[in-house]
């Protein structure tokens, strides 16, 4: 069952923001990624060494995958598959990365296409952030940030986020992604939505956390738009029954999300937190 709980800022944490740098509800544009792509390179020096990091660790890197679905301006986000570690959690897709991979952003694109069938291609990175955490099963996670653009979007010239159409308007809204032209791995991923920048300043959706205890940040409460139209479903048509796991004890960042919540939580959901403090949508 979906509760809603009364909105309480964490102590450190404003949710509204007097001069948001993107529109929550206007669809993304080329101005909308190049605003993104400044924001993130004024916040983390894009210039440091990608790879810099200590080989004694185990690391992973994820995609924070903006796109426009029905002309609304979202975050695609998964719910994990029941064979797959932390099964019923919300993340970002990405992973593991394998000795194969070249780069960790090579790793959050190749997991990205393995999890929700996105090529390479159709991803126009905008930039990275950090300082990149440990997840709790202490991998080092790397998060990047890029637009989707539709697979019938000729962008097979410029897999590395350059302009795909140097005469386009830069305030024409983008392509919107079909949320059906995903390609879900069955064993990696249950469900995969959209989720509308709106909701994460929606307070009934909002809920204040410390991270790792110490860190506020604010979960967003997903069940619904994960059960309605603007998601897709591994093993059922929209509108699938929807079913995670809640712990017990309410220990942070363990479950789907606390008091029987489905949530973008945990290091998704600071992670989720800190981009929305880079775009100035949290103060």
């Amino acid at each position: 069952m979906f509760r809603t709980f009364m909105f309480a800022a964490a102590p450190g944490l404003t949710a509204a923001s007097p001069k948001p740098l993107i529109s929550l509800t206007e669809p993304l544009t080329r101005r909308t990624c190049n605003t993104i792509r400044d924001a993130l390179e004024n916040a983390f020096d894009q210039g440091d060494p990608e790879n810099a990091h200590d080989p004694s660790e185990t690391h992973a890197a994820v995609l924070v995958p903006f796109c426009n679905v029905n002309g609304k301006p979202g975050i695609l986000l998964e719910v994990r598959g029941k064979l797959r570690t932390h099964s019923g959690e919300v993340s970002f897709p990405g992973g593991k990365v394998d000795k194969t991979d070249p780069t960790t952003l090579a790793a959050a694109l190749r997991e990205t296409e393995e999890e929700v069938g996105i090529h390479p291609n159709q991803v126009e990175i905008l930039g990275r952030f950090g300082p990149p955490e440990h997840s709790l099963g202490g991998m080092r996670v790397w998060p990047y940030v890029g637009f989707i653009h539709p697979s019938n979007t000729d962008n097979d010239q410029h897999p590395s986020g350059t302009h795909p159409d140097p005469g386009a308007d830069d305030d024409m809204p983008l392509p919107s992604l079909p949320l059906a032209s995903l390609t879900l791995s069955q064993r990696e991923v249950a469900h995969a939505f959209h989720l509308p920048l709106s909701a994460v300043m929606s307070p009934p959706r909002m809920h204040s956390y410390l991270f790792r205890g110490q860190r506020p940040y604010y979960a967003i409460s997903v069940a619904d738009i994960v059960a309605g139209i603007g998601a897709v479903h591994a093993d059922g048509p929209e509108g699938a029954e929807v079913r995670w796991i809640n712990d017990s004890k309410q220990r942070d960042e363990i479950g789907g999300g606390r008091e029987g919540r489905l949530e973008v939580w945990g290091l998704t959901g600071w992670y989720l937190s800190v981009l929305m403090r880079i775009l100035r949508v949290y103060a």
